[in-house]
């Protein structure tokens, strides 16, 4: 594997090397960014911005409260117990179970989609420099198609040194 890959102290300059690395033919997928902060107030950090989580965590929450209400009535009409008149299945009783387990299909599926869409465990960065935790940004090339137009578009950032591995 060879990379090339550059440091910048501030998100502008970061910002630079990525539209000049787009000018230069790669799309954003193939830019590798790192930064120890967030920094969704530029363009390169909302590419992974975009998701259905709301969604499925509410279908979760459908799923649970379905689930929640099968559970507590089912429960009950299997016991026939002699109520005096009154009706077997209360809801009113059962809120505070189809409740939890509203939340808890709502949570499982918010906790799931996270892991999907964050390919956690297990999305290692094939590119790394320590100065990233000192709060540099590091934008770079996995496998670059041509190595001195990508050190190109790097400096054209602003970066003092641009790195190979």
């Amino acid at each position: 594997m060879k990379a090339v890959y550059a440091l910048y102290p501030k998100p502008q300059s970061a910002q630079r090397a990525v539209d000049a690395l787009r000018s230069a033919g790669y799309a954003m997928g193939d830019i590798t960014i790192l930064s120890s902060e967030p920094l969704e107030e530029y363009e390169f950090g909302q590419r992974d911005r975009e998701t259905r989580m709301t969604w499925i965590a509410a279908l979760g929450a459908a799923i649970g409260l379905a689930t929640g209400y099968f559970l507590t009535s089912v429960t009950q009409n299997l016991w026939k117990i002699n109520t005096g008149g009154m009706p077997i299945v209360s809801n009113f009783t059962n809120l505070i179970v189809i409740f939890e387990l509203t939340m808890l299909g709502a949570i499982f599926a918010t906790v799931i989609t996270l892991l999907v869409t964050a390919q956690l465990p297990g999305r290692p960065s094939k590119i790394y420099d320590p100065e990233v935790s000192d709060g540099k940004i590091l934008i770079g090339i996995t496998d670059p198609r041509d190595s001195a137009a990508v050190q190109r578009a790097l400096r054209a950032g602003g970066a003092e040194e641009v790195k190979t591995i």
